[in-house]
């Protein structure tokens, strides 16, 4: 049987779904499996490098993300958890639910993550630069955390102010 994957639409900020803590995935399911193939469709599509469940109205602890230039090495966790983290990297970080703006954000470079795949195994990802901070951007999210909430308040409230002018000119839409 062919597997379909749904275009799911993308929760804008200041969305209160954005904020709220998300609760853990109790067990992999054909439910949870669908939504991983919904989520990867909407994330490429975007096009964006990582996605979180809130960020498509779905309050649970799931991510998806592809940092590959050829879109080919997709990563799935349910309930992903840092385990470690080192050094400092700053990054350039935009987000889906916030299109049009960025922001530098500071955070380690290297982490240990440990989820549960699409086969319901608890695997473990190290990773580094890019990939970390995608992994981190996108946990963050299952604990209503946006990356402006790293910035300082004159960045933050720089960034925020672009994305509203960008809104009112129907420039995210």
């Amino acid at each position: 049987m062919e597997k379909h994957a749904d275009l799911l639409d993308i929760v804008l900020y200041p969305d209160q779904g954005l904020r709220d803590m998300c609760k853990p995935v109790k067990m992999m399911d054909d439910r949870i499996d669908q939504l991983i193939d919904d989520m990867f469709y909407t994330m490429y599509d975007a096009p964006g490098i990582g996605l979180a469940a809130p960020q498509i109205a779905v309050q649970e602890r799931v991510i998806v993300v592809d940092v590959s230039e050829s879109k080919d090495q997709p990563i799935a966790l349910i309930n992903p958890k840092i385990l470690q983290q080192s050094g400092r990297i700053t990054w350039e970080e935009g987000c889906l639910s916030l299109p049009g703006v960025y922001g530098k954000v500071t955070r380690p470079s290297d982490i240990l993550v440990e989820g549960m795949n699409r086969d319901g195994k608890i695997i473990q990802i190290e990773a580094s630069e890019l990939l970390a901070v995608c992994l981190q951007h996108e946990i963050d999210h299952l604990n209503g955390v946006m990356f402006t909430d790293h910035l300082s308040n004159l960045k933050r409230t720089r960034v925020l102010q672009k994305y509203r002018k960008l809104q009112a000119q129907g420039e995210n839409e």
